[in-house]
């Protein structure tokens, strides 16, 4: 039995064909390689996926198929696969001061295996170097003061790299202008508008593993940001945390701020 869409064989082949069993016929370009071109297209496409939301944050399938140009269904289908390949997660849509009426969006963020195809190689290395101050100044609270130190130095000789062009912008721009410093070194960092100031997001942090067990690298990268912009500020979530982005709360001059410049908020 033929099923529709079956080529024939034999004879009748050659007469649907058109062609002289006697004469050669090109030779068919394989289809291998158009699978294979396809298969590169497609992986071309879950990439550019992958980087929109590590340069944007968690994002819904709409928002990556309005930025990315696709059709929303195209965009699920990529997202199938890299939830299937552990590159992103689902998760609820986080949402900052009133919540509106019916269920939270549903938005994708990279998992941790999906951050390690950008820029974290030596995590390790950090980690144990780290531990290895920790140790030597005695473990225990004075090992903790330590890595702590380290930290502030580390971020103090950055943030002298930040410090001019800050300083040569009005007020109003002055998270704008962190925002680029920071993409510039790696963290693919914005600033917005929020309710009684600004939110400096950080979609993409380099040093996101070895945080995780130093959190001192988060509280003084705080402490700096707060020196920078010249107001108390308040980090709201950390990648480092599990949280899809790193997100530092700069209030309006006028607004009463929290009188930590450190930590993360709890809720």
């Amino acid at each position: 039995m033929k099923y529709a869409g079956e080529a024939p064989e034999g004879p009748a082949a050659e007469a649907a064909a058109g062609s002289d069993p006697g004469v050669p016929t090109a030779p068919a370009v394989p289809a291998a390689r158009d699978e294979q071109r396809a298969h590169d297209e497609q992986r071309g496409t879950r990439a550019r996926v992958v980087r929109s939301i590590l340069d944007h944050g968690p994002s819904t399938a709409a928002e990556l198929a309005l930025r990315l140009e696709l059709t929303q269904a195209a965009v699920r289908r990529h997202l199938d696969t890299l939830g299937a390949e552990g590159m992103v997660e689902p998760r609820e849509k986080r949402v900052y001061g009133a919540r509106t009426r019916g269920r939270p969006a549903k938005v994708f963020a990279l998992t941790d295996c999906g951050r390690d195809a950008f820029d974290q190689a030596y995590d390790k290395l950090a980690a144990d170097a780290l531990r290895w101050i920790a140790q030597a100044a005695g473990g225990g609270e004075m090992g903790e003061a330590a890595v702590a130190a380290f930290a502030r130095a580390r971020m103090a000789a950055q943030a002298e790299g930040y410090r001019e062009a800050l300083e040569a912008a009005p007020p109003e721009e002055r998270a704008r202008v962190l925002a680029r410093a920071l993409t510039e070194d790696g963290y693919a960092a914005t600033a917005r508008t929020a309710p009684v100031g600004e939110q400096l997001c950080q979609h993409h942090c380099p040093v996101a593993h070895v945080a995780e067990q130093f959190p001192q690298l988060c509280e003084a990268e705080t402490e700096v940001f707060s020196r920078l912009l010249g107001t108390h500020v308040q980090r709201l979530a950390t990648i480092a945390h599990g949280d899809g982005v790193c997100t530092t709360f700069i209030p309006n001059k006028t607004t009463t701020a929290s009188t930590s410049t450190a930590g993360r908020n709890p809720a």
